[in-house]
């Protein structure tokens, strides 16, 4: 290396939405990554880290903004976070394909005074449109480095470690003057960027400052207003106030300067063939909308042939471990309870840790997939306007759907989903989509309480649950997603391009990965408590704490239309939705242990339906359908939200409020039911 350095060298990597940010990041640190928020902020910090020469190298994947003004919380952090000097250097990315509007960021991260490395990303498919974009000359222009890259190819990162060193070694900042010229044009601008402090702010240049008083941002009008003297005050708020449509004209020297920086940079034509067939399929108002359900719903079939190796691997555990451990503990003398707490609790946990996860593996690999081609923003096109209704964008489609399936995989579908707000709002709106495992259980005791009947409880749920969705966007909606961010989108669709295997799979393992282990933790808790609660020394059920709790608080439950048998297997439910039959079947046919039938695959009796018929009246059935259904979907689920949302707040208040609203759905449709059944 060129320099020596003596301390953890920190890279800032800063880009728009689509740029190529978050592959560049996983190609450099790999699995050695976490995800957080961002202190006091509902924004999502990632940070990683590679080793190079011996010099360990920290990157921050900035959030992904089109701009560094004061519109959002991920603007404002972005930019404080260069400017404040945590990043020896940050590197700009820009879709080579399409500079004209890419480098808009570069042009407003000018006269901030951080080192910089430029990133074209998307050579190879610039190159393939016929352009020539010659990287020399534009360096030239700007006195930073500039990389021809393609941020996919993992194993041609050379050129980046060069003009990193180089960056780091020569520490230069971005070359205003050219756009510092045209700025200077526009009326009133010279006078505000005089008023300017003189050394700056930060890192924050005058010309910087100026630009963005100019533009109205409110935080840097305020900052710069406090740091004058007292009698230069009055005229700087004259000067700010006396300025019209600001950000519209710097705006159009920021695309002036693009327009001069890319004369002689960038030759060749773009070889424009319109929209394929596929495409125009994709995008049409008629077809657009069923080509992407099917693609969606085929996706979601298709994430259960990679699924299936983790949930063979899973259901074998526990009669590969539980024999050998129990004999063993048996041998040095462990006491019963011990054996127990390791065979059932610990094997169980990891059992059902290991099944359920292999969900989240097939649907990160699928949607990362159709995300990785370019499809993903066909999908958010057709589907946005839809969308919007419940103050979320196209790409929330794809969650609720998979949510058909599996909530987890539905919870994971997020992160396709760049505003965290929205993202959160479609998970508690996809925790009311009916799960696969629902559809296990409710068929089963609608047919044997209604008969032929049956199909209408079915359309009932599916329009609750629609109804569900609509409340639940307005308890939440207005918390997590502001009015500005309500609006339709404007989008350039993306090429298509063919997936870099090797980047997706270490995307696919790192998020499985951390699933894994929130999800073991969670269940483990679960699993110990209920352990615990349904433990007695002979097996015998009405020995346990729980079977006791439960006679005891049925004159509670019944206010909700269950006794209190349903109600404990209602609470089961939000462990697993398949564990409600069989802790029915244990507590009314004593077939297992409540732990077993909550956790494991424990038998049900084979006359179960008449068993429930003889103690269950119909109007309570019909309210134990409904309070199921809508629960908590599992504690995996719940995990994966607090993987996606990093908040344990919004993820205990969206828990709570499941259950408060299944309690109550429980409680209407009991009593109504009551009059007619």
């Amino acid at each position: 290396m060129s320099t020596v350095q003596t301390k953890e060298t920190v890279i800032a990597l800063l880009g728009q939405p689509n740029s190529g940010k978050s592959t560049l990041f996983n190609g450099l640190t790999g699995l050695r990554q976490h995800v957080g928020n961002w202190p006091g902020k509902t924004v999502e910090q990632k940070e990683g880290y590679f080793t190079r020469g011996g010099v360990k190298y920290t990157v921050a994947d900035l959030p992904g903004t089109y701009s560094l003004s004061a519109n959002s919380d991920e603007e404002i952090i972005t930019r404080d976070y260069i400017a404040g000097g945590k990043a020896d250097v940050v590197v700009i990315l820009a879709d080579a394909s399409q500079l004209e509007r890419s480098l808009f960021m570069l042009a407003d991260f000018a006269g901030i005074e951080t080192t910089a490395v430029l990133l074209l990303n998307l050579m190879d498919v610039a190159q393939e449109q016929g352009k020539i974009v010659d990287a020399q000359v534009l360096e030239k222009k700007l006195g930073i480095p500039v990389v021809p890259f393609s941020a996919t190819d993992v194993k041609h990162y050379d050129g980046f470690y060069t003009a990193l060193d180089r960056a780091l070694s020569e520490r230069k900042t971005l070359r205003t003057d050219a756009l510092a010229e045209r700025y200077r044009k526009l009326e009133g601008f010279t006078q505000l960027e005089a008023m300017m402090p003189t050394q700056g702010m930060g890192d924050y240049a005058p010309l910087w400052l100026a630009a963005k008083v100019m533009e109205g941002d409110a935080p840097v009008t305020a900052r710069v207003e406090e740091l004058l003297a007292k009698e230069d005050r009055a005229k700087f708020r004259q000067l700010a106030c006396a300025v019209k449509d600001g950000a519209l004209h710097t705006g159009q020297c920021k695309f002036d300067w693009i327009d001069s920086l890319l004369d002689r940079a960038v030759s060749g034509k773009k070889r424009f063939e319109g929209l394929s067939k596929f495409d125009r399929l994709a995008t049409s108002k008629r077809w657009g909308k069923p080509l992407a359900v099917a693609i969606i719903l085929l996706g979601l079939i298709a994430s259960f042939i990679p699924a299936a190796p983790f949930m063979i691997v899973g259901s074998m555990l526990p009669s590969l471990l539980t024999p050998g451990l129990t004999a063993g503990l048996t041998a040095i003398g462990a006491p019963q309870f011990v054996i127990g707490l390791i065979c059932d609790v610990g094997v169980n946990a990891l059992y059902f840790a290991i099944s359920m996860i292999g969900f989240v593996f097939g649907i990160t690999l699928v949607f990362g997939f159709i995300e990785e081609i370019g499809y993903m923003a066909r999908i958010s096109y057709v589907f946005d306007n839809t969308m919007a209704k419940l103050g979320l964008q196209g790409k929330a489609i794809m969650p609720f759907l998979v949510s058909f399936g599996c909530t987890i995989g539905g919870a994971a579908g997020t992160r396709v989903i760049d505003n965290w707000g929205q993202r959160i709002l479609t998970i508690a709106l996809a925790w009311a989509v009916p799960c696969a495992a629902t559809w296990a259980i409710v068929p089963m005791i609608s047919s044997v309480f209604f008969g032929v009947w049956a199909p209408l409880v079915i359309v009932g749920i599916f329009l609750v649950a629609l109804l569900h969705m609509w409340l639940t966007s307005k308890v939440f909606g207005r918390q997590l997603v502001k009015e500005e961010d309500r609006t339709g989108i404007i989008m350039e669709l993306p090429p298509y391009h063919r997936p870099k295997w090797g980047n997706l799979l270490r995307y696919v393992f790192g998020r499985t990965k951390d699933v894994l282990i929130r999800a073991l933790k969670v269940i483990l808790l679960i699993s110990l408590i209920f352990w615990l609660l349904s433990y007695s020394s002979d097996g015998d059920v009405t020995a346990s704490v729980i079977y006791k709790i439960g006679a005891a608080i049925e004159p509670v439950t019944r206010i909700f239309g269950l006794s209190w048998q349903t109600f404990l297997a209602f609470i089961s439910s939000a462990v697993s939705k398949e564990a409600a039959l069989g802790v029915l079947s244990s507590l009314y046919a004593g077939t297992g242990t409540i732990f077993a039938s909550t956790v494991g695959a424990a038998g049900q009796a084979a006359n179960l339906g008449e068993i429930l018929v003889a103690n269950i009246s119909p109007a309570e059935a019909l309210a134990f359908i409904f309070a199921v259904t809508f629960n908590i979907p599992c504690v995996v689920a719940v995990a994966s939200t607090y993987n996606e949302t990093h908040s344990a707040k919004w993820t205990v208040r969206i828990a709570i409020y499941y259950i408060c609203v299944a309690l109550l759905m429980s409680f209407v449709v009991y009593h109504v039911a009551a009059l007619f059944l």
